[in-house]
């Protein structure tokens, strides 16, 4: 699977030098995308099953150490783009777990 906006996560990783259980995990996170073809949430859930839909446009949050990370996956095309990382603290206070937050954040950001 193509990973596209992996700036972000990369950005992450570069704030978080010394942290690396946090490292790790988000090359984990990296690797189990690029080497997966999902084609549906079944087989992206059997691979990671940190991975909680939050939209029904394939948009997921991914736990990864005391972080979250919301990635688009598009299925048909074979393409995840990475859209919002943070801590689990800035989650909560961008979206505070709330799917209706996280949608009208998305559609504020022409996400969808």
């Amino acid at each position: 699977m193509r990973l596209t906006n992996k700036k972000i996560l990369e950005k992450l990783k570069r704030k978080n030098r010394g942290n690396i259980p946090l490292i790790r995990a988000i090359d984990k996170l990296i690797k189990d995308i690029v080497e997966n073809h999902w084609k549906d949430q079944n087989e992206l859930n059997n691979t990671r099953v940190d991975a909680d839909n939050v939209h029904s446009d394939g948009f997921y949050f991914f736990n990864i150490n005391i972080h979250r990370t919301m990635i688009l996956i598009e299925f048909e095309d074979s393409e995840a783009t990475v859209v919002w990382a943070g801590t689990h603290q800035e989650y909560e206070t961008t979206f505070k777990n709330n799917r209706n937050t996280i949608k009208k954040w998305l559609k504020s950001n022409d996400w969808i």
